[in-house]
């Protein structure tokens, strides 16, 4: 069969047409897709509840590590830890004239004003299927206890970091994990300063990466030495801050980059581990008051294509991709329900990717949200990721 020259060349510029339309048309952006998982975890046991939940680590066995702040945890949900006449049993909604309780215990011990319910101690680990196998922690000899409990992290050997960031809170704590006091760096109370090698100040989340806990390095925004000069209010129309407005995290990559939460500027800054300023992005500018970059955790592959980023004053996670820190999709919003959020406050992902969620204030618990595999993402803004199938 013969072909004609003309024929030949229209046929050939069809395959460039079809070649040069292929390669206009953008590639699928596909992300880590999750859904809520409402039945995790189980109930506690004993009457327990928990305060401001402001810290979780996942270990080496994809045990769940959270901690909580039991002194933020309403009266009228600790009746039996509050006993008749004390002055947290008064009722402010009583009728006046009503019988009240008793001024004094009866003979035979303290009389708690009701049945539900009790605060659960501060460290509480709950294994996969949504069970608590352990909790310990609170004030003990040898250590001084945060005022405010803030951050949780379980190390590659299995010991717990705990940190704080009260107005005293200098220091950072290291336990094993069945709660045995083993290291104290800082002393409470202690602070001289952003310069400060020996003590801390506020310190809200750990990234382990040594044994000793001898000082290293230190660094603010943009790798310059900090310093404590009062800076103007969060603006977005201003020039970027060059001071860090709350360190809210800093998390280690495996090819060793530093992603530092700088929470009230809104903005990641990144950096090689000598304290060498590598770049930032903003997320959200017009977020104010507590800032958009909260807490953030990478995915579980090998190379960590993702961050997950929790944005409190939003009530979101954002999925970002790390390469470019772009914000790919985004799932949350605020409520009561699963799936939403009152304040959350830290992530943290098990072996087989999914990703667990503190709430912060009097959101007060800890949810997880099932891995479902890379999607192509058609919608920047998710809402609640419900479960498909019920």
């Amino acid at each position: 069969m013969k072909f004609s020259k003309s024929v030949l060349a229209s046929g050939a510029l069809l395959v460039a047409s079809i070649v040069a339309i292929a390669a206009q048309k953008p590639a699928t952006v596909e992300a880590p897709y999750f859904e809520v998982d409402p039945f995790w975890p189980k109930p506690l046991p004993n009457h327990w509840v928990t305060g401001s939940t402001i810290g979780v680590s996942v270990d080496a066995q994809d045990n769940v590590w959270t901690i909580h702040r039991p002194n933020t945890v309403e009266a009228n949900f600790k009746a039996a830890d509050i006993n008749v006449g004390d002055a947290r049993g008064r009722d402010d909604e009583a009728q006046p004239g009503a019988a009240g309780p008793p001024a004094t215990p009866s003979p035979s011990g303290p009389t708690p004003i009701g049945e539900c319910c009790k605060v659960a101690p501060p460290v509480l680990v709950y294994d996969q299927a949504g069970s608590l196998v352990k909790s310990w922690g609170g004030p003990g000899a040898g250590y001084d206890w945060p005022d405010s409990n803030h951050g949780i992290t379980v190390d590659h050997r299995g010991n717990v970091w705990l940190a704080g960031n009260g107005q005293k809170d200098t220091q950072v704590l290291k336990f094993d994990g069945a709660g045995k006091f083993l290291l104290q760096i800082g002393k409470h109370g202690v602070h001289n300063g952003s310069n400060d090698v020996d003590n801390f100040w506020q310190p809200t989340k750990i990234w382990e990466d040594a044994d000793t806990g001898k000082y290293k390095r230190h660094w603010g925004a943009y790798g310059k030495k900090p310093s404590d000069e009062k800076m103007p209010a969060y603006n977005p129309k201003s020039t970027p801050s060059t001071q860090f407005n709350t360190v809210h995290c800093a998390i280690v990559s495996n090819d060793r980059f530093v992603y530092v939460c700088d929470r009230v500027n809104d903005r990641i800054q990144v950096f090689r581990t000598d304290g060498t300023f590598v770049r930032e992005v903003v997320i959200d500018p017009n977020t104010y008051r507590s800032g958009s970059v909260w807490d953030m955790t990478f995915s579980r592959d090998p190379q960590q294509t993702y961050i997950y980023l929790a944005n409190g004053v939003n009530e979101a996670i954002h999925v970002v991709l790390r390469s470019s820190l772009e914000v790919l999709t985004t799932f949350g919003d605020g409520g009561r329900q699963p799936g939403q959020f009152y304040g959350v406050h830290n992530l943290a992902t098990d072996s087989k990717g999914n990703l667990y969620a503190t709430e912060t204030y009097s959101g007060a618990r800890i949810q997880r949200f099932l891995y479902k595999g890379l999607r192509p993402v058609t919608k920047k803004e998710q809402g609640v990721v419900w479960p498909q199938k019920r």
